[in-house]
């Protein structure tokens, strides 16, 4: 009763807006204590209306930047932010950087503003595990806006559209093998362009070069497409979603200058108005939630298999090297495993 008591306290202090209690939630909830888990259950119901902007491109294109200029714009506006930044983290030491509360000082001492860091920790795809739980706390915190910022690893960083409502594509002029790359992956989860740098005499030809890829975006991409715009196999007519006559806009910002910044926040505010008027907001809240459910399982699945191998096999390193000297048989292990749970 004192455990569940301490967690309605924690849960309480949390929707109230108290800074503390979310940071040492959000420290739980990455570090995966249990305890972290019980409150945010408790927090899910309060949660829902934040709008989450995901912000995602290749390394060097001013996402930071580009999320500094947005918060600043929104709290001209009245509205409170939260910031998710994903920071990747060291093969080696197992840290990182964590460097984008370094470029965000001058929100640091905004009320408003909550801005956490996330390492990787290994996770693919541009987020860290905990993200999702993260932007829980801060729209359970009453947090209007949530800026989401991936770590920018390249093509294959397309979490960010099973989280975000809009996800803002950042590309920089004169990066013409950056163009090309994220037509097999980024391309197809963009609801905004914002080519960042545009003083740059190279910003006329990589407009040129997106519109035409959107245009091919037309013509090879029917409406038999998932929430992630990724394609499936001969959808029913009657799975077939408004949302998709939605033709991502092209926006040129400038950082350093703070240009462009006040035509991109109205294409977000467009987005947002497009998906709530044709139903979309709640198909992406499905896309999140089932994204949410299978990490759930994923994680309890694999961490539930690793405990049954270390009472019945030994130590997970002991088994790898097992492995490495051709004593064991991966395959068979993992099967032997997976027959138990079924």
């Amino acid at each position: 009763m004192r455990a569940a008591a301490s967690t309605d306290t924690i849960a309480e202090r949390v929707l109230a807006g108290d800074v503390r209690a979310a940071a040492r939630l959000m420290r739980g909830l990455d570090d995966g204590d249990g305890a972290a888990v019980e409150v945010l259950r408790k927090l899910y119901p309060h949660t829902g209306r934040a709008y989450v902007v995901g912000i995602t491109g290749s390394p060097g294109a001013g996402k930071s930047s580009i999320t500094d200029r947005l918060i600043a714009h929104y709290r001209k506006e009245g509205k409170t932010v939260g910031v998710v930044a994903v920071d990747p983290t060291s093969p080696f030491s197992g840290g990182a950087i964590l460097g984008d509360r370094i470029r965000m000082q001058d929100h640091a001492l905004d009320l408003g503003v909550f801005i956490r860091s996330l390492a990787t920790r290994g996770s693919l795809g541009g987020l860290s595990r905990a993200t999702s739980d993260v932007t829980r706390v801060m729209d359970a915190m009453g947090k209007d806006v949530i800026l989401v910022e991936t770590v920018g690893v390249g093509q294959d960083e397309i979490d960010v559209a099973s989280l975000a409502h809009t996800t803002i594509v950042v590309v920089v002029p004169g990066m013409g093998d950056d163009i090309q790359a994220i037509k097999a992956g980024i391309l197809e989860v963009a609801d905004i362009f914002a080519i960042n740098k545009a003083d740059r005499p190279e910003a006329d030809r990589t407009e040129r070069e997106l519109r035409a890829m959107i245009e091919l975006r037309h013509v090879t991409m029917p409406a038999d497409h998932d929430s992630l715009h990724r394609f499936h196999a001969e959808a029913p007519a009657t799975e077939r979603r408004d949302d998709y006559t939605w033709e991502p806009p092209i926006v040129r910002t400038i950082a350093t200058r703070n240009k462009g910044f006040d035509a991109l926040a109205e294409r977000i505010a467009e987005h947002r108005a497009h998906l709530e008027s044709a139903g979309g907001r709640l198909a992406r809240e499905a896309t999140r939630a089932r994204a949410e459910f299978l990490a759930i399982l994923r994680d309890r699945l694999v961490k539930s298999a690793l405990e049954r191998i270390g009472r019945e096999q030994g130590d997970l390193d002991e088994l790898a090297t097992r492995i490495a000297r051709k004593e064991a048989d991966p395959y068979e292990l993992v099967e032997q495993i997976v027959s138990r749970l079924r």
